[in-house]
């Protein structure tokens, strides 16, 4: 059994389609979306459509959220961005029975889902939707065992757009320090699966994992024509520049 989980495509469809061939290559099962489909990116329909065809599961994100309802807490370039989504969203050229299959598709994600010893959520366990979950947090203890109370096993996130494994004793593990291979054993751990189409962690490509028989975690990365999708973004004024210009240093 293998399931892939990806998180944070933002709209990159370049970036999504790559790592769909890859998860395609490797013959994987399932593939689970942790949220943020739209947001930043200059393809959120596209991406839409290629999310609802292929994942099994999919959680709400925070700029999955933004273009539903009014935007929390997003700084001025997130906030044009997501403005110019929920335009993208609404005034296409789509039959109305595909823009509206597109709204309720996202009014009807769930924020969190539980299976067996499995947690999945965009942002964190304590809060699902919203909360960041850090490499540095592990120096915040109280977060921390505010998280870790708050699942039975094993939880699988997004959101910062940078992967690697939180152990329960509260220790970072970079998809590099344990050779892209995380086994699952008795002690709890938090799982960020990286970003799709914007990742964070110093390294442009695209970042997902594959659960392996529901003991292992192998992070992957995946490149993808950067320059194209940048060139989109560059050509669209409401989309700032420096969306496209950290592609390629991902970060």
């Amino acid at each position: 059994m293998k399931r892939a989980i990806i998180s944070d495509i933002h709209g990159n469809l370049e970036a999504l389609r790559a790592v769909l061939a890859d998860i395609d290559a490797e013959a994987v099962n399932d593939i689970y979306c942790l949220g943020d489909i739209i947001g930043y990116g200059p393809n959120p329909r596209e991406c839409l459509d290629e999310v609802m065809k292929r994942c099994s599961v999919i959680i709400l994100g925070n700029h999955d959220q933004a273009a539903l309802f009014d935007p929390d807490g997003f700084n001025p370039v997130a906030l044009q961005a997501i403005y110019w989504t929920r335009d993208q969203l609404e005034n296409s050229s789509d039959a109305q029975a595909i823009v509206d299959k597109r709204w309720d598709f996202l009014g009807e994600r769930p924020r969190a889902i539980t299976e067996g010893p499995f947690f999945f959520v965009h942002g964190s366990p304590r809060e699902p939707t919203n909360e960041y979950v850090f490499p540095e947090d592990v120096y915040n203890q109280r977060k921390m065992d505010a998280l870790f109370v708050r699942f039975e096993h094993y939880c699988f996130q997004g959101h910062t757009h940078i992967p690697g494994v939180f152990s329960e004793s509260r220790e970072f593990t970079t998809p590099e320090e344990c050779h892209y291979r995380h086994r699952l054993g008795e002690d709890k751990c938090m799982i960020n699966v990286g970003s799709v189409g914007q990742p964070r962690d110093g390294n442009p490509n695209s970042c997902y994992v594959i659960l392996h028989d529901e003991s292992e975690v192998e992070f992957r990365r995946v490149e993808y024509d950067v320059d194209s999708t940048v060139k989109k973004i560059y050509a669209i004024d409401e989309l700032d520049n420096m969306l496209g210009d950290r592609l390629r240093g991902g970060r």
